[in-house]
């Protein structure tokens, strides 16, 4: 809703546009803050499989993005904002498709800690590997944003959560809201931004946007199924693969790039929301349907 009112009346999102950053910390602090030192115990417990999530997602997520902007000769701004979203952490909304497809969401919530720590190093690094050979990549400045707007946020939010969550009652079910929100924002402000040249956006761009999801959950599903892993498993591991922090990538490709570069992370928060949306549908009734025949 908020990308067409954005493209019809871009005047309103515009001004906005120094607010992406500060809306993405705030998504971070709120992530943290539906956290707690507990969750630290799933690493602990199954470190194995962590690593295994952790691994599919920085190995094929950013693999995927640069094959697909080869195969669909996508080039300059857009190509880097895909390959900025491939490199990206898993997102917070994968928590919630977790939850409604009946996966692990202990699993989930782990999975998305751990690669939003380890993407201080990692989605720099990974950024330069695949497009640092063709464009000057700010490797020191990312890191230094990254721990700025997601790692800081995130572990103040976590303590917080941990040590004040008690006292805060009734206040603790409305971060997830206030995320919502701000990514609903942040997705009008990077539309209005681009308004006057999305009508010439390749649809072979948002073919990509849509086969990099589809792709990420396909096959770390596939691969977790082949590793013999249970359904509960490869579930929660297929979403956390395929569902990016697409609102990262957005605020690192305007902050460092253009806005132009931020338009795949938006297409990419609007379809991963919908086919994650239809993903946890399908599972959900699957697993009830399981249930009740059980």
């Amino acid at each position: 809703m908020s990308a067409a009112i954005a493209y019809v009346f871009p005047q309103l999102f515009t001004p906005l546009a120094g607010f992406i950053v500060p809306l993405l910390t705030l998504i971070m602090f709120a992530m943290g803050m539906t956290l707690r030192l507990e969750n630290f115990k799933q690493v602990l417990i199954r470190p194995q499989v962590i690593m295994l999530g952790t691994g599919l997602q920085f190995l094929l997520m950013p693999l995927f993005a640069y094959i697909l902007t080869h195969v669909f000769s996508i080039s300059g701004d857009l190509a880097i904002g895909l390959i900025l979203v491939g490199c990206c952490p898993g997102g917070t909304a994968s928590n919630v498709v977790c939850y409604l497809a009946k996966g692990n969401l202990a699993l989930s919530i782990s999975l998305t800690m751990v690669s939003t720590l380890l993407s201080v190093v990692a989605t720099p690094f990974l950024t330069w590997l695949y497009i640092g050979q063709a464009i000057d990549v700010p490797i020191t400045d990312m890191m230094l944003s990254i721990l700025q707007i997601v790692i800081v946020p995130v572990m103040s939010g976590l303590f917080i959560n941990t040590w004040l969550g008690s006292r805060l009652g009734k206040l603790n079910p409305l971060f997830p809201a206030v995320s919502v929100i701000a990514i609903v924002l942040i997705i009008g402000i990077v539309v209005a931004l681009n308004s006057s040249n999305l009508i010439t956006i390749s649809v072979l761009l948002i073919v990509a946007v849509l086969l990099h999801n589809l792709f990420g959950i396909g096959s770390a599903y596939g691969l977790c199924k082949l590793l013999q892993l249970d359904e509960s498993t490869c579930r929660t591991i297929a979403i956390e693969v395929g569902m990016q922090n697409s609102g990262l990538g957005v605020a690192l490709a305007t902050q460092f790039y253009s806005a132009t570069a931020a338009l795949p992370g938006a297409v990419f928060s609007l379809w991963h929301n919908l086919s994650g949306s239809v993903l946890a549908g399908a599972w959900g009734k699957q697993q009830s349907r399981e249930t009740n025949h059980g």
